[in-house]
């Protein structure tokens, strides 16, 4: 509180104050470092860049933010539900810090006014403004640390915004999301049960791999087909967004299966216009008679 006054009063003194007292509204503090936060708000698409010539963007601070939102929500959601298996904290995390739900909570709190793109992006990046919040959330614990960055999460974002008890009960399919995925990537995608067993009370339990393109992209376990399928599909999910190289992989592999296709395709149509039908016979010039 008396931090927040102290700021207040030095803000009397700058020419940007109206910025300050913008991301106050926001956050419910004065920023230190604002130039974080105007950071976090630059999509890659601006081009804009810094004094020694490098991009200047939010993609640095939304790793940041992604991995420091992962532990706040996993210690409210931990805290929240006493008692609960890991896999249900995993899944309700899962949603609350899902790409649709953070954009959500972007528009919610007012940062998709604020983030600056290309307008000829802004069509082909539906999730824009929930990459500006994870980027948000790593600009709020370098300005002020973990415990103020948590206090935002619960207070201004929780408090308003996110009902525990109801998201944990809402039906996400991850397995439709990779699908999903897969057909705007046109890419294959397999789900294989790779393994059957029973658990220590002797309930059976169900293994899943999935496969991209035949590369293995993410296991799940679970009580039922498709509860391992969802797991698997979220694995896979997961690393799809974080594994640059994966994505790389994938792409290498995709286009080194389509020309085999291709090759293997043209091959077959050479046989075919090669070998006539056995009882299609060329025709006997010799017996052909006047009339």
């Amino acid at each position: 509180m008396l931090r927040n006054q102290i700021d207040k009063i030095r803000l009397l003194f700058r020419k940007d104050k109206e910025s300050y007292f913008c991301f106050y509204k926001i956050l419910g503090f004065y920023p230190r470092n604002i130039q974080l936060y105007q950071q976090a708000l630059l999509h890659k698409s601006t081009s804009i860049r810094s004094e020694k010539g490098r991009p200047l963007n939010n993609e640095r601070l939304e790793f940041l933010g992604d991995a420091i939102l992962d532990a706040i929500v996993g210690d409210i959601v931990y805290k929240h539900f006493e008692g609960r298996r890991e896999g249900f904290l995993t899944n309700t995390r899962s949603k609350i810090v899902q790409r649709e739900t953070l954009n959500k909570l972007a528009v919610e709190i007012g940062l998709d006014k604020l983030v600056k793109y290309s307008t000829r992006s802004s069509s082909h990046n539906s999730y824009m403004y929930g990459n500006a919040f994870e980027a948000f959330i790593g600009a709020i614990y370098l300005d002020q640390g973990y415990e103020r960055c948590k206090r935002f999460m619960e207070e201004k974002i929780f408090k308003n915004y996110i009902d525990l008890d109801k998201m944990s009960r809402k039906e996400v399919n991850f397995k439709s999301k990779l699908i999903e995925w897969s057909q705007k990537s046109k890419v294959e995608v397999s789900f294989e049960l790779i393994e059957q067993f029973l658990d220590e009370d002797y309930n059976p339990m169900f293994h899943t791999e999935i496969r991209i393109e035949g590369i293995s992209a993410g296991k799940g376990t679970g009580y039922s087909k498709k509860e391992s399928q969802q797991n698997a599909a979220q694995a896979a999910l997961k690393k799809i967004k974080n594994d640059a190289s994966f994505k790389e992989q994938i792409e290498a592999t995709k286009a080194q299966n389509h020309l085999v296709e291709g090759a293997t395709v043209a091959e077959e149509e050479g046989v075919e216009e090669n070998t006539l039908p056995e009882e299609v016979q060329e025709p006997d010039l010799t017996s052909t008679t006047n009339q």
